[in-house]
């Protein structure tokens, strides 16, 4: 008989990124599709955002993280990533939601690209006026 292992679960979004997050109890490694986070995300801009919510609560050190991560750009799957992990700590303990709440780690940030209008060029920009 296997003994199930423990873990907390997080879904997080961020413009058209979508992340999922295991936290399980371990020394701190965050692994994002498979590759380390610096990796994955190739410098500390984005791997120091995704690791936020550890430092918000001084609990780096207590968990391995395990993430899938599709669709959008880098900067869309680094703020899903951290959005996830924030929530899979919340999960884990409901202590920890006053300081990620004061960082602003637990917002889904909404702001996603506007659609383009017919006769437009771009979601707001208009061919130019002439007068005459």
């Amino acid at each position: 008989m296997t003994t199930q292992q423990q873990y907390q679960y997080g879904v997080g979004k961020r413009k058209c990124a979508i992340a999922r997050c295991k936290l399980v109890p371990g020394a701190g490694q965050v692994i994002v599709n498979g590759k380390s986070v610096e990796e994955y995300f190739g410098g500390s801009r984005y791997s120091s955002m995704v690791t936020e919510a550890f430092d918000a609560t001084g609990t780096r050190a207590k968990f391995n993280v395990l993430v899938t991560v599709s669709g959008g750009g880098l900067s869309g799957q680094a703020g899903a990533v951290r959005h996830a992990i924030a929530r899979a700590v919340l999960a884990g303990d409901e202590e920890t939601r006053r300081p990620l709440r004061v960082r602003g780690l637990l917002t889904r940030d909404a702001r996603v690209k506007e659609r383009k209008k017919y006769g437009l060029k771009r979601a707001r920009k208009a061919p130019q006026f002439t007068k005459r």
